[in-house]
């Protein structure tokens, strides 16, 4: 049978069986390939980053264990994984039609990846400021550019949850709101995952 997301809501999630043509399912297969390149980019990231991290391509300057703060890089974690922990509970509103759970669910995972981009701007802020920018070797270089690429792909969820806090009370759980929330989940839950292979690999290993 048909699940639907709300009593008035005409949107199929997933339906077996369903015979007709489901918007939801091909816009999630459509931005499934994106997520698949997306995992190319930041897996040439890393690869970057593993070729650069060498007091050699330091060329004088301050190497990872010089620059990287695991205890801070932890608070941004439990920071980023509360943020997907609060977007989660947003969809489980999503299940029952709830717009004020999902909406607050959405505001908590906002104000958590703006704690969690803080840390972020800061650290590079900091590193700038001491004349350590990306431009003083090849190795910060690669830093820089692997942690703002993530900090960007955190600022343009931010903006898509923005959009759908304006989308839900205007337009409901229509069948195209609740791809889009889908889509974001998928999204932010990736997020996350790069970042955990940040700080595992960055600052537990770097360290």
């Amino acid at each position: 049978m048909a699940h639907q997301a709300a009593p008035d809501a005409n949107t199929r999630l997933f339906a077996p069986g369903f015979a007709g043509h489901s918007q939801i399912s091909a816009r999630t297969l459509g931005f499934w390939l994106y997520m698949l390149s997306d995992a190319l980019l930041f897996t040439a990231l890393f690869a970057a980053y593993a070729v650069l991290d060498t007091p050699m391509n330091a060329a004088g300057g301050p190497i990872a264990s010089q620059i990287v703060n695991p205890v801070e890089g932890f608070w941004q974690t439990i920071a980023i994984l509360g943020s997907v922990t609060a977007y989660s509970l947003a969809t489980v509103a999503l299940k029952t039609g709830n717009r004020a759970g999902v909406m607050l669910g959405i505001v908590a995972a906002m104000v958590l990846a703006v704690v969690f981009l803080g840390f972020g701007f800061n650290d590079l802020a900091t590193l700038t400021a001491q004349g350590n920018g990306m431009d003083r070797s090849g190795y910060l270089s690669a830093y820089f550019v692997l942690i703002l690429t993530h900090a960007i792909h955190m600022l343009f969820g931010l903006l898509w949850m923005l959009v759908m806090l304006v989308q839900i009370p205007r337009d409901g759980f229509n069948e195209m709101v609740v791809a889009r929330l889908l889509n974001l989940r998928m999204f932010w839950q990736f997020q996350a995952t790069v970042w955990v292979c940040v700080y595992i690999y960055v600052y537990m290993i770097g360290a």
